[in-house]
């Protein structure tokens, strides 16, 4: 009996996620399976109407002949569709949240889908984690651009997401030089600073902070001014949007000016009140470069690079890794092995159970040899 499978990307949007996609069809096709492509994570399932063409994308290698080593999405994307928790009008005309999971595995039995591969970040892994309790046979890619998934050592698009980064980092640099200020420059690392610590010590920037080091600009500020005295006219300053002082309160709440509007603003809106009500991106690395500027004397200018490196064609390290990966994934379906994650812990891609990846974050050890490296070129933690 010819088994049929899908795939769907539910963990926000990173370089080259097509080539996952590649990875699955082409090591299903060698077994002689079906893959079916749901559109926008489950939404292609719960919201068919939406889509002219149908929810649901037969996925054949010659669809994605080309599509491994470019941009783009082929499945889309979908962050924020919970099946426990969907948003709809009810009869009354009020938002509210209903439990949809029973209809999605329902669905997916009617079309005949004996186990579907999920390409998501560590937010979603809870959700896979109580549908598999539910009955669906499911395995989990990792993706992240932050590298914050727990269990594996490499996400899926960080790579290339750390290659863009550090060249910005770069032409920061040249900025700050021409124009006589110190660049202060914000990454995403909500949770993890791996790609700030990673990219700010590949271009020997001045200081680095991340969420796992407190920090205090105190001594970020008197490194820079020691560097200044020096003869230096410049700086470079990377920040994760995670980043917290020494006092507790994290960089991007110090900009932020809470007011009533967000209570004026739909169910689904994040954030603080302020400037940056939806979008946080920028808040740190406003803070920072505020005061760094009073305990400099120095002119600086603020940059949040945010979903920027999200975007374009990924690296060689992420084609071969999400080939991999999705090869990996079906692997598993055929040696039965469902509720799992593939891991990868060097030299290997193995199967972890989703109990050990959810409801956690990978971040920086305090003795990572990232972290050791960063001290012995002289840049400056925060502590």
């Amino acid at each position: 009996m010819t088994r049929h499978i899908a795939l769907n990307c539910g963990g926000g949007y990173v370089p080259g996620i097509n080539a996952v996609v590649s990875g699955v069809v082409l090591a299903a096709k060698e077994l002689g399976w079906e893959v079916a492509g749901i559109r926008d994570g489950f939404d292609g399932l719960l919201f068919p109407e939406r889509y002219r063409e149908g929810g649901l994308l037969e996925l054949f290698p010659q669809l994605l002949e080309y599509s491994s080593a470019t941009g783009g999405a082929i499945l889309g994307n979908a962050t924020r569709t919970d099946p426990f928790r969907v948003r709809q009008v009810n009869p009354e005309n009020m938002v509210e949240e209903v439990d949809r999971s029973g209809e999605l595995i329902a669905k997916l039995a009617a079309e005949k889908i004996d186990a579907v591969i999920s390409v998501v970040g560590p937010q979603a892994l809870s959700i896979l984690f109580r549908l598999h309790r539910q009955g669906l046979k499911t395995v989990c890619v990792p993706t992240s651009v932050e590298n914050d998934v727990a269990v594996t050592q490499l996400s899926f698009g960080f790579n290339s997401a750390l290659s863009f980064a550090v060249d910005m980092l770069d032409r920061v640099r040249q900025a700050a030089q021409a124009a006589r200020k110190i660049g202060v420059v914000e990454v995403l690392g909500e949770h993890a600073g791996w790609l700030a610590l990673q990219a700010g010590t590949a271009v020997c920037a001045d200081a680095v902070l991340i969420p796992e080091i407190p920090y205090d600009l105190q001594k970020v500020a008197a490194k820079l001014t020691e560097k200044l005295r020096a003869g230096r006219t410049s700086g470079l300053v990377v920040v994760a949007e995670g980043a917290r002082s020494r006092d507790g309160q994290q960089t991007a709440g110090a900009a932020a000016t809470p007011d009533s509007l967000k209570a004026s603003l739909s169910p689904g809106a994040t954030g603080e009140g302020g400037s940056h009500v939806i979008e946080s991106s920028g808040q740190a690395a406003q803070a920072v470069a505020l005061k760094l500027q009073r305990l400099t004397d120095q002119a600086t200018y603020p940059l949040a690079l945010g979903p920027l490196v999200k975007g374009g064609a990924p690296t060689a390290v992420d084609r071969q890794l999400g080939l991999a990966y999705g090869a990996a994934a079906v692997r598993a379906i055929h040696e039965n092995q469902t509720g799992v994650m593939v891991a990868f812990q060097p030299p290997d891609l193995k199967f972890v159970p989703l109990a050990d990846a959810i409801n956690k974050f990978r971040t920086v050890p305090a003795d990572s040899v990232f972290v050791q490296t960063a001290r012995s070129l002289g840049i400056a933690l925060g502590d």
